[in-house]
């Protein structure tokens, strides 16, 4: 074996040049490769997303016509949340180990637009395709989850635990969104930049897994992700089969906030300026700060 090669973990400043470098690389993709990766990314995302959907849905209670229990695992609220976290972690560990772009961890692209080696013109360029092919990715993934009925599976409790995860995050303050957008994207760029000090396809999983079960976990809010877990709540409430809400007891009008306009201005939008300032500034800007800037590149 060569003496050259490590399993050490880089150190904080090599990771800080090493983000750099993948910033100024990223940001230089082609048109079409960013964006069908971006598309990738968010189809990643909304899988780990069905996976934490499915995973939490049997903390509900769904009653049978009958008016008994039909399906409930009587989980307490914490466990039922360390679950949904761990599961939704396929998502980043499919952007990263598979290879995607993702708007929430491309945050960290602003390290080489403060070092000088990405323009302001080459940073939104990628954040704007990005963020699109996140969303195509994302959206087409929940049509086609709709159209596979899953909803309907455990006597309904997957679709009422959609609905319910719709309803919540529409039903969200703006500030409380963006506040909660700030605190998911320090977690989701902390993992990503930890995943950058990895010499293997482990220490990589590793990496990932407390950060973004903890973000899970603690109810912060993804934008890609909620590129997923909206618009599913919408097909359902808007075009679910009726024996779907009979079996749950409920009716569309149960789930007011669930509507386009919320997803978009009340939600998404919110969530996005939090997942800025919380991957862009509280991670990327104050790393740089803290091992690059003032010092000259020897290029």
């Amino acid at each position: 074996m060569s003496a050259d090669i490590s399993f050490e973990a880089l150190p904080p400043a090599e990771i800080a040049a090493k983000a750099e470098a993948i910033g100024v690389k990223k940001a230089g993709l082609p048109f079409w490769n960013m964006f069908f990766l971006a598309v990738l990314a968010g189809a990643f995302i909304a899988l780990g997303a069905i996976f934490a959907t499915t995973t939490s849905a049997g903390s509900i209670a769904v009653k049978d016509p009958a008016g008994g229990v039909a399906f409930t695992t009587g989980l307490t609220f914490g466990v039922v949340k360390l679950l949904t976290g761990l599961t939704f972690t396929l998502g980043l560990i499919l952007v990263v180990i598979a290879g995607a772009e993702l708007f929430t961890g491309n945050n960290l692209i602003i390290m080489a637009f403060m070092e000088g080696k990405v323009s302001i013109g080459l940073l939104l360029r990628n954040w704007a395709i990005v963020y699109l092919g996140n969303f195509v990715g994302s959206i087409l993934t929940a049509l086609i989850m709709f159209f596979t009925k899953q909803y309907t599976f455990g006597s309904g409790a997957i679709g009422l635990n959609v609905l319910n995860i719709g309803a919540a995050k529409t039903g969200l303050g703006f500030i409380q969104a963006i506040a909660l957008g700030i605190m998911c994207n320090a977690l989701v760029c902390l993992a990503v930049w930890m995943c950058f000090s990895a010499r293997t396809v482990t220490d990589k999983i590793l990496a990932i897994i407390p950060p973004i079960a903890g973000f899970v976990a603690a109810g912060f809010e993804h934008s890609v992700a909620n590129m997923y877990f909206i618009p599913i709540a919408l097909f359902v409430k808007n075009w679910g089969d009726p024996k779907f809400f009979e079996t749950i007891g409920k009716t569309a009008e149960n789930f007011p906030t669930i509507t386009w306009g919320n997803f978009f201005i009340a939600n998404l939008l919110p969530v996005t300026i939090g997942n800025i300032i919380g991957g862009a500034v509280m991670v990327g800007v104050i790393y740089w700060a803290i091992y690059l800037r003032g010092k000259k590149s020897t290029k």
